[in-house]
């Protein structure tokens, strides 16, 4: 039986099932297939990455305008595989509370983030949000990834599509720019508010760093244009991966916070989670369910998900390799019956005639000539 676990690091297996799955369901909002008309291919698309904001200075690879790496704030030129990369500066000053209830945020932020966005497509469009709905819909697949300082960020795929979805052609007003333009309008106003701990108020807003580009349906063009193929490869990448596999995190549940002593995680997360647990103790804080989303460092949102109209669903392609599995099944034990000869037994002549003993049974229980239908006497 297949554990269905989406994490490389837990099942090999699963997760590349769950990483093919996703590609198909990305690939098919993108050029259609899998019940997704082909016309989706010429709507106006885009691949967008959203950030987190920062909480305080970490360790990083400054580039310049010619894209050369420049040394960090350390003085030191680092690798591009070195593990100190996001972990921070000065440990004691960085604002691990801020960097937990952002991940405890981010998917509330990105739900008021998608209604902006439609709001500010219909104001670019002349429309209010109720005729909106009659001309156009805005579909989107996004999936989330961990950066190395353990902060959640989402990359997305964001369309717009016909009133009903990919089935219906899009607007003549519907492009890319005036998508993108509503993008960055919409991330830079969206804002959750969040708790107030220790007389202290939180608010949670996406990071000055957001790159939208439009998906192209040819190849790489001097590596400034997307495709839709490398678009869906990389969201399926990121489908199979969690905390552990960029902070050095863990990939299961704590039970109880006594267990990171034996555990080998990076000394990032071992402040990172004891920061979570603790305000998973806080009555305030409970809706949050800090302690049980300790170990992804407080996101408790699924990690990829889209929008009702984008595509066809992880369920509906289970469900089609399930039958293909089940018929393919069928076929073969028909062909095995067809082509085989089942032998149930074999057999030997072993004579004519009765042997001695049954014959001396028969003359015994044979009536005496001449007696026949006369009455036997006790």
């Amino acid at each position: 039986m297949r554990c269905n676990n989406r994490r490389t690091t837990r099942c090999a297996a699963c997760s590349e099932v769950y990483r093919r799955d996703t590609f198909h369901l990305i690939t098919s909002g993108l050029r259609g297939g899998k019940g997704t008309p082909e016309r989706v291919a010429t709507h106006p698309r885009v691949f967008a990455t959203f950030t987190a904001p920062g909480f305080g200075p970490v360790h990083n690879r400054p580039t310049g305008p010619a894209g050369s790496v420049r040394r960090c704030r350390c003085g030191t030129l680092h690798d591009q595989d070195d593990d100190t990369l996001g972990t921070p500066l000065n440990p004691d000053t960085y604002d691990y509370d801020a960097a937990v209830l952002w991940n405890a945020h981010a998917g509330p932020l990105w739900r008021r983030f998608s209604i902006y966005l439609r709001r500010e497509v219909a104001k670019r469009a002349g429309l209010t949000q109720r005729a909106f709905r009659q001309h156009a819909r805005v579909s989107f697949a996004k999936v989330a990834e961990y950066q190395k300082r353990g902060a959640v960020h989402f990359h997305a795929v964001i369309r717009i599509d016909g009133p009903e979805g990919g089935d219906t052609p899009p607007p003549a007003w519907a492009t890319a720019e005036l998508l993108t333009d509503a993008i960055r309008t919409a991330a830079a106003h969206v804002r959750v508010d969040g708790p107030v701990i220790d007389g202290r108020p939180y608010a949670f807003t996406f990071g000055r760093q957001l790159d939208v580009r439009t998906i192209r349906s040819a190849d790489f063009d001097g590596g400034q244009e997307l495709t839709e193929r490398a678009v869906a490869a990389y969201i399926a990448k990121y489908a199979t991966k969690g905390a552990e596999t960029a902070t050095g995190a863990l990939d299961r549940p704590l039970k109880f916070l006594a267990e990171l002593a034996q555990l080998d995680i990076s000394d990032h997360a071992r402040r990172l989670i004891p920061t979570a647990w603790t305000l998973g103790a806080r009555k305030d804080l409970e809706h949050l369910r800090l302690r049980a989303w300790a170990h992804m460092l407080g996101f408790r949102g699924h990690f990829s998900t889209k929008s009702r109209r984008y595509s066809t669903t992880l369920g509906a392609l289970r469900t089609a390799r399930a039958e293909w599995r089940r018929a393919q099944a069928t076929t073969s034990e028909i062909s095995e019956v067809v082509n085989t000869t089942l032998v149930l037994a074999h057999w030997v002549y072993a004579g004519t005639g009765l042997t001695d003993a049954e014959t001396w049974l028969a003359e015994t229980i044979a009536p005496a000539p001449g007696t026949e239908g006369e009455p036997t006497h006790a």
